[in-house]
């Protein structure tokens, strides 16, 4: 044999007939914990002592075929991850993570073109999604200590908190942060100290805050916001000054807010929100008319809030979030108001699950803000412990929360954070 395969069709007879086009099976098995491949070509790939990065051609043509194999049924054990050389990946940029961790699969890459790239016509076993890098920094911005505020604190990939930058939009407090677009921020409603206002400020990947935007959906204070779906956002629950709500706000991937959503659960301000599972998110505390609630509400990876499932721990207001681990795990630390603070902490797991009181570390308050950063730590800050705060917090990647790390930039309540950037 010539060694190459041509592509073949079944005629209405039962006699296969071949078609023009073909593909050279490469007769050497990648054994190599790194090779770089070409269109037109197949490869056996054994993964049976060490994983596999494959790096795709930096240009390719619609149409460029490309075919990789497990040749020993060990991907499961030592995976292979794709690197697509800077073109997309079905419809994603080349950040994203792109790994086949099942036995005995194989995976036929068709190109199509410079918006989505490389795309599997076939990936059998299993269908695999690229996985969005985790963000590696986070800001800080707004709140209130004596008056309104709009200064950003910038916290770094080693969880640093920079000092305050000059603010930008409208100064408010009691608003909500959230990732969008997998390495952005938005910053939405809020306080003025006048009215409630349905204000958002978008952030760039570089941590810079926009201009304030014209806002959509009831202005009010006191909600939460946070990541779901790989890449957008859910802002929820709050007041409008004259009754608590549970309308709902959706956030697209690139940032622009949705009209509301009939709400559901109970109503409640002061409530935290945080993504969980990857791709989920879940509310959970707040305050209600009747007093301090623990009940939680899942939301869906197609942002749908489920109703009210019952709570866990000490029932509280506003206490700070994060992601942490690798695994879709998720922490709620301190919280409370009014000479009722706490420094207890909830972990999440990926199910959504929020486990009973953890000691806390670190001075109890509430009314803070939390972020990711590192891509698998956390970081809570400011807040009011009687009196407003900067103190902050770093939480591990197995969700221990630190002692507390000297104060840096103005003390402030009822702030906001999210994190931002894939690059540290």
């Amino acid at each position: 044999m010539s060694g190459t395969i041509g592509s073949n069709i079944l005629s209405h007879s039962g006699t296969v007939a071949e078609t023009a086009a073909g593909l050279n099976w490469v007769s050497d098995v990648v054994t190599a914990s790194t090779v770089t491949v070409e269109s037109g070509n197949g490869y056996w790939i054994n993964t049976t002592s060490n994983a596999c990065t494959i790096t795709l051609p930096a240009s390719a043509e619609a149409g460029d075929n490309i075919v990789i194999v497990d040749f020993a049924r060990t991907w499961g054990t030592n995976s292979v991850t794709l690197d697509s050389n800077g073109l997309n990946f079905q419809g994603n940029a080349d950040t994203y993570t792109v790994e086949y961790t099942t036995d005995g699969q194989s995976v036929n890459l068709i190109y199509s073109d410079s918006t989505k790239g490389w795309i599997p016509l076939e990936d059998d076993v299993v269908a695999d999604e690229p996985v969005a890098p985790p963000t590696q920094k986070g800001l800080f911005a707004y709140g209130l200590n004596g008056g309104n505020q709009n200064v950003k604190n910038l916290v770094n990939s080693s969880g640093v908190i920079g000092s305050d930058v000059t603010g930008v939009g409208e100064a408010r407090y009691g608003l909500g942060a959230a990732t969008y677009g997998g390495d952005k921020a938005v910053f939405v409603f809020g306080h003025n100290g006048t009215n409630n206002v349905n204000t958002k400020n978008l952030v760039s990947n570089e941590g810079v805050v926009a201009a304030d935007a014209t806002g959509v959906g009831t202005a009010r204070h006191g909600g939460a916001a946070a990541e779901y779906g790989l890449d957008k956002a859910i802002y929820a629950y709050g007041t409008d000054g004259s009754s608590f709500l549970s309308t709902s706000n959706l956030i697209s991937n690139t940032g622009v807010v949705g009209s509301d959503v009939s709400g559901v659960g109970t109503v409640r301000q002061q409530a935290a929100a945080v993504g969980y599972g990857t791709d989920k998110a879940i509310f959970a505390y707040g305050d209600t008319s009747g007093g301090n609630f623990n009940g939680r509400n899942l939301v869906s990876n197609q942002g749908v809030v489920a109703a009210d499932a019952t709570g866990a721990g000490t029932a509280r207001r506003r206490p700070g979030t994060s992601t942490y681990g690798s695994s879709g795990t998720a922490i709620f630390c301190f919280g409370g108001r009014s000479g009722s603070f706490s420094n207890v902490r909830n972990l999440v797991n990926s199910s959504g699950v929020v486990a009973s009181d953890a000691s806390g570390a670190g001075t109890a308050r509430g009314e803070l803000a939390g972020t990711n950063y590192g891509g698998d730590k956390g970081i809570v800050g400011y807040g009011s412990s009687g009196s407003a705060t900067n103190v902050s917090n770093l939480i591990n990647s197995s969700g221990v929360v630190g002692s507390d790390v000297t104060g840096v930039g103005t003390s402030r309540v009822a702030l906001a954070a999210a994190g931002y950037s894939f690059s540290a």
